[in-house]
């Protein structure tokens, strides 16, 4: 039997995993909406994953976890790794672009650079406050517009004058676009100016005063959109990289750093019959108050955080009294 290794990327739009074999093959993967709900959408997940491989042919004998919810999934599927999201897209770019110095990752609502040297990561930055540049921002957009937003890109690339639009926040592009429209501007060369507003909006705040050097990756939801890796092109004067797998990368990496972990703690993908559950409750101890989340698994407690000293400790009898 051979052996694999899963990695899970939940972020607050998407969920990604995907199970690797010993040479880092991609073996299975999946990417689907979290939808408030990242217990369900790793349970759906793990579902799809398991439909894709022989498991009579492979066993899993690691798993990590990345992403905005990873400690609470991490809890769920009993991780040996649970990683950031700058370690385990760095991991996961390199194993890929081993030359690579920049990454650009543009998510459903946050985005982020990292600056390698020598396949070490020296410098990197997020933007988690303005969903300006991501990919939300272009969904609604495609949405006030009448499009998918997977015909955005192809679109902006037929225009040949783009659009000039504010990028430094969403209501202000969203009003300039409307603006746009009704002086007649062409569709196409909003497009290609919401595309463009994108790359100036993250260059502009998320790469500001990072020093960007080729070889350049682009990853994440956004990188599938054409008409942004043309303006990034554009604008960086630099050929941009974008690999088939790379809205998967998060997961790949720690999938990686799960199998430098291993401990050989075989895990079962049958878990969709399995009742996970979250309670909180707020500590009154100390003035501390803190806000504690408890973890369930099949009614028995497997995990808590949130609480700052010992006072916080969940137990049973703690539970029954919150």
């Amino acid at each position: 039997m051979q052996t694999a290794y899963l990695g899970v990327d939940i972020g607050s739009i998407s969920t990604k995993g995907i199970i690797i074999d010993e040479n880092n093959k991609i073996i299975a993967d999946k990417y689907i909406w979290t939808e408030g709900n990242p217990i369900n959408a790793v349970k759906q997940i793990i579902h799809d994953l398991r439909q894709q491989i022989n498991e009579k042919e492979f066993k899993i004998a690691s798993v990590g976890t990345t992403g905005s919810a990873r400690k609470l999934v991490g809890a769920m599927l009993g991780a040996d790794v649970v990683k950031n999201e700058i370690t385990a897209h760095a991991i996961g770019t390199l194993s890929v672009f081993p030359e690579v110095r920049t990454i650009f990752e543009i998510g459903g609502q946050d985005s982020k650079i990292i600056i390698i040297d020598n396949g070490i990561v020296v410098d990197y930055a997020m933007n988690t406050i303005c969903a300006a540049g991501t990919g939300s921002f272009l969904s609604s957009q495609a949405k006030r517009l009448g499009l998918d937003v997977t015909e955005f890109g192809e679109i902006a690339l037929t225009s040949q004058n783009p659009s000039k639009l504010a990028a430094r926040c969403t209501v202000f592009a969203e009003s300039d676009m409307v603006h746009k429209a009704q002086i007649g501007h062409k569709k196409e060369d909003i497009i290609a100016g919401l595309c463009m507003a994108v790359v100036s909006n993250y260059l502009n705040n998320v790469g500001k005063g990072k020093m960007i050097k080729p070889p350049i990756v682009f990853q994440g939801g956004v990188s599938k959109n054409v008409g942004v890796i043309k303006a990034f092109e554009q604008v960086t004067n630099e050929k941009i990289y974008v690999d088939a797998n790379s809205h998967l990368m998060g997961a790949l990496g720690v999938a990686i750093l799960s199998k430098r972990a291993k401990k050989d703690k075989p895990f079962n993908l049958n878990i969709s019959d399995i009742n996970y559950q979250t309670i909180g409750y707020e500590c009154n101890k100390c003035p501390n108050n803190c806000e504690i989340i408890c973890f369930y698994k099949d009614d028995e407690l497997i995990d808590s955080w949130g609480n700052r000293c010992a006072n916080g400790e969940p137990t049973e009898r703690t539970l029954k009294n919150a």
